[in-house]
């Protein structure tokens, strides 16, 4: 199954880069099968265009504010991805939007889009997540195994190492 997990976010703005920081942490603790990619994409926009064209999964991690409490998750699919970014967006999120919406025109949309949001607490700039949301992140990395288990794709805990 081709496959992206994509971490979204800006690194320097506290809680907003969880989506990052999540599938950094994804690579370090665990090995995939050849056909699933992790990709940092920042905050970029239609530059994700070519590696989000065409999947048979999409799994984008990203802070994204629902009025929850801080460190909530929170899962939406298919066309509620884009129909959400639509009502709430940060700037890396309008440019998510756009390639989505593009994708769609060039029928190239992912057969199955995933985007597990997590709730942040803080956009204060700064390097490090709050302690709600990294432990939110720990939730969400297991999150993101359990998908890619129920869709026949499983990955390897590296050495010593497993999602709490």
């Amino acid at each position: 199954m081709n496959t992206l997990l994509l971490g979204v976010g800006n690194l320097l703005l506290s809680d907003e880069g969880v989506g990052v920081r999540t599938i950094e942490a994804l690579e370090q603790r665990f090995r995939f099968p050849d056909e699933v990619v992790l990709q940092d994409g920042g905050t970029s926009g239609m530059e994700l265009m070519e590696v989000m064209a065409n999947r048979d999964l999409l799994v984008v991690v990203d802070a994204v504010q629902s009025e929850s409490a801080p460190g909530s998750l929170f899962i939406l699919e298919d066309n509620d991805v884009p129909a959400y970014f639509t009502e709430r967006l940060s700037p890396h999120q309008l440019g998510l939007a756009d390639v989505l919406m593009a994708l769609h025109m060039t029928d190239e949309f992912p057969r199955k889009l995933i985007l597990l949001g997590i709730e942040p607490a803080s956009l204060a700039p700064g390097m490090c997540l709050s302690p709600v949301v990294a432990c939110a992140m720990e939730a969400a990395m297991a999150k993101v195994i359990h998908i890619l288990d129920n869709h026949g794709i499983h990955a390897t805990a590296l050495e010593n190492d497993r999602v709490r």
